[in-house]
């Protein structure tokens, strides 16, 4: 079987894995991509991404007059890089991803080559990816975010109690999830209206809860926790599960999922998406970055600020309003 696939992965001229490129590097590339293939049994797009990146990587060599992997070197690598990101290959310069992506290729086909006996030595052992800018969650509108928290409480009690009351809480402080099952029944302070929350590192903050959120609480708290309270053996943890233990994480992200599908949400909606949409709101209020800072529990504000995009129109409003020459008068 393992013959016949990789039989298969050499010679259909539709996949063209290796092709038949001229050279030693050339027959190199076909054992590595049969090893892709049957070995680690590689999904047909992952193999057709791994054969474009190497192809261009071996065109690249041989245009240096390196047809043989025991004439790389690590400066050989690196002016592949530079070159797929700037176009100096002839070809379509790549974007950060796309050649983090190529590198990666490059490196696992040096690693085999060496592993192989083919090489003396590995010259893509240094030559790490580019860094690829951070993802983050988009955050959804005020509008989605009412009906993301009404659809969780239309669930009956005491689930759709305790589910409002966890959901107004992540967007009411930016608390991460970790964050939010961790509380215990004392960590809320209705009367003041604040919340004592351990981030990472257990460093704690206590910040202050909107009145929405506030009122969410205290309805699960009198309305809905003593019964699954019962369920239990007692424990101080303010979020319970249906029997009566310490609400989990992974239940935490049950109970956001299934209220973003009942609210027709289309966007993937997860814990860290209300965190992000909570600190992008404040900011578009006209909250200052550094109080979003202290609020979410970072470190430091440039966290926050990668955090906290906002938009142009946002920033061009807030110039227009508060600059003394960005209006004529």
């Amino acid at each position: 079987m393992a013959r016949d696939l990789a039989r298969d992965v050499t010679s259909d001229p539709a996949g063209d894995l290796g092709g038949n490129l001229a050279g030693d590097l050339g027959g190199d590339l076909d054992q590595y991509l049969q090893h892709l293939a049957v070995e680690r049994g590689l999904a047909p797009n992952s193999l057709a991404a791994y054969r474009r990146d190497l192809r261009r990587y071996v065109d690249f060599l041989a245009s240096r007059g390196l047809r043989e992997a025991t004439g790389v070197r690590e400066a050989d690598v690196s002016a592949f890089l530079a070159a797929i990101r700037t176009g100096g290959d002839g070809r379509p310069g790549l974007g950060a991803a796309s050649a983090a992506r190529a590198v990666v290729a490059v490196r696992g086909f040096h690693r085999f080559l060496l592993l192989e006996g083919a090489a003396p030595t590995d010259p893509a052992a240094d030559v790490h990816p580019p860094a690829t800018p951070k993802r983050l969650p988009k955050a959804i509108g005020v509008t989605e975010v009412e009906r993301l928290l009404d659809a969780a409480g239309a669930v009956p009690p005491p689930g759709g109690l305790r589910d409002r009351a966890l959901l107004e809480l992540l967007y009411g402080c930016g608390a991460r999830i970790s964050e939010a099952v961790g509380l215990d029944v004392d960590d809320v302070d209705p009367d003041d209206g604040l919340v004592r929350l351990f981030g990472k590192g257990r460093k704690e903050r206590v910040v202050p809860l909107g009145s929405y959120a506030v009122a969410a609480i205290e309805a699960y708290r009198v309305r809905a926790r003593p019964e699954l309270a019962r369920r239990g053996r007692g424990t101080p943890a303010l979020f319970l599960n249906v029997r009566g233990g310490r609400l989990s994480r992974q239940s935490a992200w049950s109970v956001l999922q299934a209220a973003a599908e009942r609210a027709g949400l289309t966007a993937r909606v997860s814990p860290h998406t209300l965190r992000h949409s909570f600190a992008t709101h404040l900011l578009e209020g006209g909250a200052d970055v550094r109080v979003v800072q202290e609020l979410l529990g970072h470190a430091s504000v440039t966290t926050t600020q990668l955090y906290t995009r906002v938009t142009a129109d946002t920033l061009r409003e807030v110039y227009t309003a508060a600059h003394p020459r960005a209006l004529h008068a």
